[in-house]
């Protein structure tokens, strides 16, 4: 079974990217239920284990099963590219108790009893709903953020030259294995069927690095939405900068050299200042030299300007 999506050139024209904090926090869900199924996430795991006590799941974890369908109000669609997640959260907030009824109703969850709580009252259930998903990320999820952020950027970056460079075949070719473009539909492999047209506002695709290991969909009443599995997912945890050769360290000092190599894909202050553990000041400073060196150049990508290597940066990086 698939989905068959036809897309005009205006479709493909529409092609947005978009990260989408909530869809992080939710997906996690799935990693709390089956830390098996995304080990990956274990040093995370091992560091919120703690703080859960306190947090009633129950009803969440009844929307958001270990399998199957996940009701999609939960996971409203970014409308822009970088969605705070208080705003994403009072887009839950807003659900229509009747939507959000339906969509239970479609759950297939493990716990019945709580299914029925929510159906009972959805306005209250939304309401409970969102304080927990509200909880668990102040105590969960926030402070590791700037972190899967940084992943998710350093991914849509990328995807966007392929796109630029190559069009909507070559994005789409190494999207995901269960992704398929024909040059007029877009393929995708899931365990339901939907033959159709987009609907007028475009595709949105969203990486996630809790999401896996394929891909998932949303569809009308909601905004066209792909969300595929990050690259790069197994460098997310890793403590630190990328060591830096001693020889390269000493010619242009440790800090430049690490923001050299980190620079193997294109990153703004921010995302190398977290990676860094340096403020962004100071990154800024490291940049604004390597920049003069002739080593990096900045270049705006709407309200952020990202950084990327120049091929003198590439030779004395090492990069082939």
């Amino acid at each position: 079974m698939s989905i068959s999506w036809v897309m005009t050139s205006e479709d493909v024209a529409r092609i947005r990217f978009a990260f989408s904090p909530v869809w992080e926090l939710v997906a996690s869900l799935r990693t709390l239920q089956g830390p098996a199924r995304q080990s990956i996430h274990l040093p995370w795991l091992k560091a919120v284990r703690p703080r859960l006590a306190g947090l009633d799941f129950a009803e969440l974890f009844a929307l958001v099963p270990p399998s199957g369908y996940i009701a999609d109000f939960v996971t409203p669609p970014p409308d822009t590219p970088m969605p705070e997640f208080a705003a994403e959260l009072d887009q839950v907030r807003r659900t229509p108790p009747e939507q959000a009824r339906a969509e239970a109703a479609k759950v297939r969850g493990a716990d019945p009893a709580a299914l029925a709580r929510f159906t009972a009252d959805p306005e209250a259930g939304v309401a409970r709903v969102a304080d927990t998903l509200e909880a668990y990320w102040h105590g969960c999820f926030a402070e590791f953020w700037p972190r899967v952020y940084g992943l998710l950027e350093r991914d849509v970056l990328r995807r966007s030259r392929q796109l630029a460079q190559g069009g909507a075949r070559e994005l789409f070719a190494g999207l995901d294995p269960a992704v398929v473009w024909t040059g007029e539909r877009l393929l995708i492999d899931r365990p339901w069927c939907e033959a159709g047209g987009l609907h007028g506002d475009g595709l949105v695709l969203v990486p996630s690095a809790f999401w896996g290991p394929t891909v998932a969909v949303m569809t009308a009443p909601y905004q066209s939405t792909l969300v595929y599995p990050v690259l790069g997912v197994g460098t997310l945890w890793e403590q630190g900068p990328p060591p830096a050769p001693g020889a390269l360290a000493k010619l242009i000092g440790r800090s430049r050299a690490q923001i050299l190599l980190a620079l193997a894909e294109p990153a703004t202050t921010s995302a190398l200042a977290g990676r860094m553990a340096l403020t962004p000041g100071a990154v800024s400073q490291h940049l604004s030299v390597l920049s003069g060196g002739g080593l990096t150049v900045g270049m705006r990508v709407g309200k952020q300007v990202v950084y990327r290597r120049t091929p003198a940066g590439d030779t004395l990086a090492g990069a082939p």
